[in-house]
This record gives C-alpha cells, structure tokens and sequence, in this order.
C-alpha cells in the first residue's frame, strides 16, 4: 500500500488570547530572549495555535565569569532544546489534557529585537521540533521593538525541506549546496498568519465605549455637526489619523546600522572563506610536485628493473585544509535581506506620505 503524502501547511491562525500571552512574555523578558511552547492543533492544513506557555528562566551563576551582556539571551534562546524544559512541556500538555483544553504541541514562540531572530539557536530550535517525520510545528516569532510603536509584529516560520535535508546530514560546504542548490533563500518558509477572535468578543470590541469628553464643547460650524451628538464616544475601533504622521520610523536608522554590521559580517566569513582557498591552493601544488617527481622515482626504478614506490604516500605526507561550514555565511546573508525588508518597509511608508504632501513641501515645483 502506497504512503499517503501529507499536505503541507497553508496558514497559521493564532487566537488573541495566545497572542496577549505572547505580547506580555516577551515584553517582561525584554530586551532579554523570551521563549514559550504553543499548543492547539492542525484543522484543514491550517494549524490552529489556542494556547502558550513560556519556558522557565535559567539563573545564571553569580560568578563574575557569568555575567557576559550576551549569556542570559543565549541560555534563554537555546531553552526550547534542553532536557529539563523538554520534561516541563510534556507536564505542562498533560495538564492541558486533563483540563480537557487543547494538548498538541504545535510549536515554540521567541522575542527578537529590530527583526534579529536569523541564528543558529533559531534554526536548531526549529529542527528541534521539525525533525520528526510529518511533524506539523511552527515557530513564532515577536518583534518586541516593532510592536511598540503600535504595529503588531508576529511572522510563522518553518524550516524548508530542502533545508532540513542538508541540515540532517550537516554538510554546508560549497560542494553539497552546488549539488543540492540551496540557497540563503530556501532556509525559512514564512506562513500567513492571522489573528482570531470569537464573534462575542468582537461585538464586545466595536461597543466598548471610550472616556466621554471632558472639554468645553464648541459650536457647530454647519449643518452636519448638529446632527453629530458630541457626547457619543467614539469606540476605540474608529479610523484615527495617527497613521498620517510624517516623521521617519525611529528605528530606521538602528536598523541601518545593524544591517551595516551584519555585511561586515558577512565580509569577514568571506575572507575566511578565501583565505582557506589559498591555503588548499598552496597544499594541492604541493601535491602536485610530489606526485610529478614520485613520478619521475618510478619511471627510473623501472629503467633499473627496481619494484616501483607507491605514489599515494602523499595522503600521509601532506594534510589539506578543513573546509569552513557555510553555514553561518547563509544565516547571516539570510539576516541581511530581513534587514534590507525593514528598511524598505520603513521607508515606503513615508515615501508615500512625502509624495502626497510634496506640492506642501516644494511650493516652487507645485503646479
């Protein structure tokens, strides 16, 4: 009997009180790294996230050797993959089950900072996970420093296949990715998201009334404003005009600079890159020269009528260079096209906005 192939996942529906859970872990944990498992369950190729829970905080020693600005993030970031909290999700589910509340682990979730989520602690975490056959999990990622300027910043990701492929085997040299043809490109899969909320609770959101006004109340200037009653909140729902603001995204620069950084980056693991190059060329010549003058040995032993020297020696004589992983190189030009997506997110806004008012601005070249 053939195996039935299962569909992949279309989209992630995740429900607002899962996200508020979220929202409020990462911003406690803040600016150090949150993490938390997700539980609900897959309907339709849609999976449907209905709860979180987050992963119990590592104390580090108070040996000064500890207090690195970096450690607590990383033993946080690699939370997901320990012993310990590995045995605390499974606890955590079967209360879940005996509350008769959704108990599937579908995933983990993790904070980043200005789009930074792109690591190795990333991509183990969600090989982690993924790494069982069919296993139909996801990994949420919260932009805790996007968020904060009032748009909500929450993305799925998976791991490709091919990537969890060449991860498997855990070869990244410039041999395997030819042959397999992957690319920084292929190694995450983002998948729609959305939010869900119950038609009780958004009947509840659009009649939630606001303060009523406490100012004097001016006088209409026309017909409509009379039939306008002032003393009728508006509900927090109603369109604003905060959105129109024309002052740059504050963290367009920031997020510059660590683009900046991360090109440096990757500047550096080419020259590593090329700098074994060099080494395997000057080894290979060496190579060559042996053989050609073992070579030379032989052909004269044999004019003597003397049994040849073997001419594979040279794997014991010389010993070629280890080639680098390419791997960081892919998670770090991988991290430098996120940045480039902020950026240009950030600036097509207020591009837009300029281009509207530009007649306001540059009276001489309005017509």
């Amino acid at each position: 009997m053939a195996e039935q192939k299962v569909a992949p996942l279309k989209a992630v529906q995740v429900e607002a009180l899962a996200v508020m859970k979220i929202i409020k872990h990462c911003s406690q944990t803040f600016p150090t790294t949150a993490t938390g498992s997700l539980v609900g369950m897959d309907v339709n190729n849609v999976l449907q996230v209905t709860n979180t829970f987050p992963f119990p905080t590592v104390e580090l020693p108070s040996d000064s050797s500890h207090h690195d600005s970096n450690a607590s993030s990383n033993f946080a970031a690699a939370a997901p993959r320990t012993k310990a909290n590995v045995s605390y999700q499974t606890e955590m589910i079967k209360a879940f089950r005996e509350v008769n509340v959704d108990a599937n682990n579908v995933g983990w979730y993790t904070s980043a900072n200005m789009g930074n989520f792109v690591n190795a602690n990333t991509i183990e975490n969600q090989f982690f996970y993924q790494k069982e056959m069919n296993e139909r999990t996801v990994a949420l990622v919260h932009d805790v420093s996007r968020s904060s300027q009032g748009s909500l910043s929450l993305r799925a990701f998976r791991l490709s296949p091919a990537f969890m492929t060449q991860y498997k085997e855990g070869k990244f040299t410039t041999e395997s990715l030819q042959k397999s043809n992957l690319s920084y490109k292929d190694i995450l899969v983002e998948l729609p998201l959305t939010i869900h909320n119950s038609h009780l609770l958004s009947s509840f959101l659009h009649q939630l009334p606001s303060k009523p006004l406490t100012d004097e109340l001016a006088m209409p200037i026309n017909l409509s404003g009379l039939k306008k009653d002032p003393n009728l909140p508006q509900h927090p729902l109603y369109p604003n005009l905060d959105s129109l603001d024309l002052s740059i995204d504050p963290f367009l620069e920031k997020t510059c600079d660590l683009m900046l950084d991360s090109i440096e980056t990757h500047h550096t693991e080419l020259n590593n890159h090329q700098y074994y190059q060099r080494q395997l060329a000057r080894e290979q010549v060496k190579i060559t020269a042996w053989q050609t003058k073992r070579k030379a040995e032989n052909a004269a032993r044999v004019a003597a009528k003397q049994a040849p020297l073997p001419e594979d020696e040279w794997t014991r004589l010389f010993k070629l260079p280890l080639e680098p992983s390419r791997l960081e190189g892919m998670l770090n030009s991988r991290q430098v096209e996120q940045y480039a997506r902020q950026v240009d997110g950030f600036s097509a806004s207020v591009t837009g906005k300029m281009f509207a008012v530009k007649g306001n601005l540059l009276p001489g070249d309005s017509q």
